[in-house]
């Protein structure tokens, strides 16, 4: 009796050491991230990434002494893509929802920003439902907005892309009436461009918890949310109390993204 106790207790401290050995230290994280975003993400005139998000990724990385790989990926790929393993983490301005939550962790929100609708500056567009009934409205797929505006606009068009820079292509062009996105996406990667000349932001800014969440945070499988959304957690605490989100914020914007 007593050998097979001391059997049972040799196998159960081999089974913790296994699992202990076989646990990521995290020591080297693939990221994944979208690069068709600017300026959150986008790939520069020599093929590499670059943008707020990519150069927060780094930072985060830094802080926390792991070597990061980032992996570029379709938005509307990206959970599919951490669910095969293919990547670890996600830093793609995804949104902290419900919803999302049912399929994977987040770290703590690192940024939030409301959306809002443009079009062309002379439209007189009314956002609401009546008021955009038969129009086109453009979105990205997998997105936020998608659900926002699929949800509300029941009698509008609701027209998908796989990126939002073709969403802002083919509203330059007039195949869509309107588009619903992030305000620092179309502000910045559109209205201030020289393509967005003669566009403007319309209607009022839409932040309801139920559809845009409560901020952007870093995905990642919930088998490792305790591990690696601690050390997330912590990189993004000391980013934002050492200044370097700031130096960061300032770098790319106007205005504060940074969560109060």
């Amino acid at each position: 009796m007593q050998r097979r106790h001391l059997i049972a207790l040799a196998a159960l401290a081999m089974s913790v050491a296994t699992a202990q050995a076989q646990a990521p230290e995290w020591k080297k994280i693939r990221i994944g991230v979208e690069g068709a975003y600017p300026p959150f993400s986008e790939v520069g005139p020599d093929g590499k990434l670059k943008g707020f998000e990519i150069d927060l990724a780094m930072a985060y990385c830094a802080e926390m002494k792991a070597e990061c790989v980032l992996v570029q990926q379709d938005f509307d790929g990206l959970i599919p893509a951490l669910q095969a393993k293919k990547i670890d983490a996600i830093i793609a301005s995804m949104s902290i929802t419900d919803e999302r939550k049912k399929a994977i962790a987040f770290s703590k929100p690192y940024y939030n920003t409301p959306a809002r609708f443009a079009a062309k500056a002379d439209a007189k567009l009314d956002i609401s439902a009546a008021g955009l009934k038969g129009k086109k409205i453009g979105v990205q797929r997998a997105t936020i907005h998608e659900k926002f505006a699929a949800e509300t606009f029941k009698q509008s068009e609701i027209v998908r892309y796989a990126t939002q820079d073709q969403v802002f292509l083919d509203l330059k062009s007039g195949r869509i009436d309107t588009t619903v996105a992030d305000l620092v996406a179309i502000d910045q990667g559109f209205i201030k461009t020289p393509a967005g000349k003669g566009f403007a932001f319309v209607g009022p800014n839409f932040t309801d918890v139920k559809y845009f969440g409560t901020g952007s945070g870093v995905g990642m499988r919930k088998a490792d949310e305790k591990a690696l959304g601690k050390k997330f957690n912590d990189a993004i605490a000391a980013i934002q109390a050492n200044g370097t989100f700031k130096k960061l914020n300032d770098k790319y914007f106007e205005y504060d993204l940074s969560i109060k």
